[in-house]
């Protein structure tokens, strides 16, 4: 399984690893497709939505 870290974009994290769009939703990332998405890394997607990065890491990891 691909490993994902905070530094990818939602575009790389989903191509490597689709099933955490779930997590992602879940968490209020509705724009999964939008162009901000290839372009911000989950880090800097996570502060844009005033998401806390290590709880969502957290869900992220948990998934494996």
């Amino acid at each position: 399984m691909a490993a994902v870290s905070k530094e990818m974009t939602i575009g790389e994290i989903l191509r490597v690893k689709p099933e955490v769009a779930p997590v992602l939703l879940e968490m209020g990332m509705h724009c999964l497709g939008c162009p901000s998405a290839q372009g911000e890394s989950l880090e800097e997607a996570a502060m844009v939505h005033g998401m806390d990065i290590e709880v969502l890491m957290a869900k992220i990891d948990a998934l494996n």
